[in-house]
């Protein structure tokens, strides 16, 4: 198993931690004995910390008194975890486990810290769609720090894969190109932050917290397209015991190794607080032909896939098309809306919504949707009567940001180079130009010489966030007005903004849904300088207003 870095802790840092903590020394580790207020705010806070989850606790948690962690701490029993986890297992048995029916897996839960995840891992983890994610944030961190290890060792935060690292000679090439790679993004996001201090200064008014934070996620996202898909991150998790079911029953027969290893190390720390809802897992009878059969599916699948031609050239720029669309959809969303208040059938009010003028279906989806004050005003579920389908290609990094949104369809591709990469967004500036066509050369080398050893699953490693991945979303026109608002939103990056104005200009233009579109009202087309300056300002406006610190670096 890779070698995962084991963050030090004092003898009195590790009696505390172990008190809310299932380990306080592996990257998997379930959360315990916390109000799940406290959870939450851990999570939250955990996104934008370059820290572990266990130092984060310790050093911005366990002091302040209204966590009240101390206090529950001195309540909590002398009783060691297991022997209580024991009696509620005999419970269980007597109480539920007569019925036998999954949902009962859907009634208990856990919070699990995920470290130390490579970037490919990540999207393995956060597949399942009932389930809440948060994931450690490019933008608001810079990735020029390094692990030290306890024999002297240092290295940056990217992840050397199993099937790598049995190849010596090319392990050693692999390093040193990563090296290299993390060293080019360290140099740039610290030279672009100073720039583009002097390009938007403070402004008189403005709070310095706010600024800052926003110039360093303006260089943070120019620089991000260097970082591979090894790259390390963090990652909460909150699910059912039958949404861990069914992620773990993928993963133990996922063809990388880090997410089977990562599979087992889940596995043992969920055990630590819902063991009940995972019994079934490693079963050979039970979960074992459950997982043989997602593998088996899937290689028969791939093998057909195979036999078909592949070559293409690669695009440039976003590639955002609309592959299918229903023509009637607003007939359709006019009478969904008009059901719930109605006492006729669903074919009788589709045949009315026919006969309507549009001027008449604009009235009934204007009235519908009501007076949104703000995108989080949502209409309701006639919105979901239709569809949309797209296929996407965009750089890796904006992706991770659309992929996310999981209640609708998603399926991608796997990451490679064929597609070609975003340019540097300075064009202006030739030698950092220079430099990120190097950057990308460099690693599409790497990443051929990968593939010829390892394999394409093993290679995507080794790919850079600019680099482009096909994909697609189906998705219904709620959760498109969702998806297209938020993500358009002037604090958004760059990259998935162009993705979702296109979403939206094609729904409009292309499908000829112009009611639709125009209910998507906070669709945002402009084109700020300093992107998150005005969301850390309200942020900060709120954190001060409730008495609270700014937030730490």
């Amino acid at each position: 198993m890779y070698s995962y870095y084991q963050e030090p802790f004092t003898p009195e840092e590790a009696a505390v931690l172990g008190r809310f903590f299932t380990n306080t020394d592996r990257p998997v580790f379930a959360l315990i004995n916390l109000p799940e207020v406290v959870k939450g705010a851990l999570f939250a806070r955990y996104s934008r910390s370059p820290k572990s989850l266990r130092r984060l606790f310790l050093d911005e948690f366990v002091g302040h008194p209204e966590t009240g962690i101390q206090a529950i701490s001195a309540r909590l029993p002398q009783e060691d975890h297991t022997a209580a986890l024991k009696r509620a297992e005999g419970l269980y048995e007597r109480v539920f486990s007569e019925y036998g029916d999954d949902s009962v897996a859907q009634l208990g839960g856990a919070h699990l810290a995920c470290e130390q995840a490579s970037n490919i891992l990540t999207k393995v983890l956060e597949w399942g769609r009932l389930g809440a994610y948060l994931e450690q944030s490019t933008r608001y961190i810079y990735y020029d720090r390094k692990f030290e290890y306890p024999d002297g060792r240092r290295q940056y935060r990217y992840f050397v894969p199993p099937e790598i690292e049995a190849v010596p000679e090319l392990a050693a090439r692999y390093q040193a190109d990563m090296d290299w790679l993390f060293g080019m993004y360290s140099e740039l996001v610290r030279g672009l932050t100073a720039e583009l201090e002097k390009q938007f200064p403070l402004a008189p008014g403005d709070p310095k917290p706010a600024w800052a934070a926003a110039i360093r996620a303006k260089a943070c996202d120019a620089a991000r397209g260097l970082l591979p898909a090894a790259t390390l991150s963090n990652l909460g998790i909150y699910a059912t015991g039958q949404s861990y079911e069914m992620m773990l029953l993928r993963m133990r027969v996922h063809p990388l190794q880090e997410a089977r290893d990562y599979a087992d190390m889940m596995l043992s720390e969920l055990r630590e607080v819902i063991p009940a809802f995972l019994r079934r897992v490693d079963v050979p009878e039970r979960g074992g032909v459950w997982s043989k059969y997602l593998a088996d599916s899937a290689q028969a699948t791939q093998s057909i896939a195979a036999n078909i031609s592949s070559t293409g050239p690669a695009s440039s720029g976003p590639d955002v098309k609309l592959v299918e669309w229903d023509p009637e959809a607003e007939t359709k969303v006019v009478a969904a809306a008009l059901f719930p208040y109605s006492d006729l059938p669903d074919d009788r009010l589709l045949e009315i919504a026919g006969s309507m003028s549009t001027s008449e279906r604009e009235q009934v989806l204007r009235g519908y949707a009501g007076d949104r004050t703000n995108r989080r005003h949502k209409p309701g579920r006639a919105f979901e009567r239709t569809y949309y389908r797209f296929d996407i290609l965009c750089d890796f990094g904006a992706f991770r940001d659309l992929q996310r949104h999981r209640m609708l369809t998603i399926e991608w591709q796997r990451l490679g180079t064929k597609h070609g990469h975003t340019e540097w967004e300075g064009a202006q500036d030739a030698g950092r130009q220079m430099n990120w066509e190097a950057a990308m050369a460099r690693m599409a080398s790497l990443h051929e010489i990968v593939v010829n050893a390892c394999g394409a699953e093993a290679a995507q490693y080794t790919v850079p966030f600019a680099y482009r991945v096909r994909f697609t979303m189906q998705l219904n026109a709620r959760e498109a007005m969702h998806l297209l608002e938020l993500r358009t939103s002037p604090q958004g990056h760059v990259g998935y903004r162009r993705v979702c104005q296109e979403m939206h200009r094609l729904i409009r233009d292309k499908a000829g849904h112009r009611l639709i579109a125009d209910a998507m009202k906070f669709v945002d087309y402009s084109e700020p300088g300093l992107e998150r300056l005005e969301a850390e300002k309200r942020s900060l406006g709120k954190r001060r207003a409730a008495g609270q610190a700014d937030a730490p670096e």
